[in-house]
């Protein structure tokens, strides 16, 4: 199963807002498909991390056994869906990433450090940490307050 995850968020003065880097975590919570125990941690996933399936399936960005079940589940990120979320994008959910998901689904997703965005009006770059849902900066170049705010995110189906 493909899932992708969406956010939403307004964005003041910046653009080009990304994951940065093959070493970006995506932290989130999964359900297993099996006996619908949903873990209690928040566990990441990275594509500067794969691990081959049992079997010779090929391989994954995480697997894990259910601490219920037993059964191994794993989930791949998809390179190649990996998106910006734009200035046009502001206030409107776009999906950022996708998911090969065998035997859990995410239902949970946790924003944190690792992304980055530059100035709409100038080539300042930031880091931005997105720990706190929002994130406030200064614009030393366009001279103006830069800032993402009341970031949201979803997990959709994808065929």
């Amino acid at each position: 199963m493909k899932v992708g995850l969406q956010m939403k968020a307004n964005l003041e003065n910046v653009t080009n807002l990304k994951a940065d880097g093959m070493d970006f975590r995506w932290y989130m919570k999964f359900q297993c498909s099996n006996c619908q125990e949903v873990s209690t941690a928040f566990q990441y996933i990275t594509l500067a991390e794969t691990t081959d399936l049992k079997g010779g399936r090929g391989s994954a960005n995480l697997v894990s056994k259910c601490k219920l079940c037993s059964r191994e589940n794993s989930v791949a990120i998809i390179p190649e869906s990996l998106t910006s979320y734009n200035a046009d994008d502001s206030n409107r959910f776009k999906t950022i990433v996708s998911f090969e998901c065998r035997g859990m689904t995410p239902v949970e997703y946790s924003p944190r450090v690792g992304f980055v965005c530059q100035g709409a009006e100038s080539s300042s770059k930031f880091e931005v940490d997105l720990g706190e849902n929002e994130w406030v900066d200064y614009d030393e170049q366009s001279k103006e307050s830069v800032g993402i705010y009341e970031f949201e995110s979803k997990f959709v189906n994808l065929k």
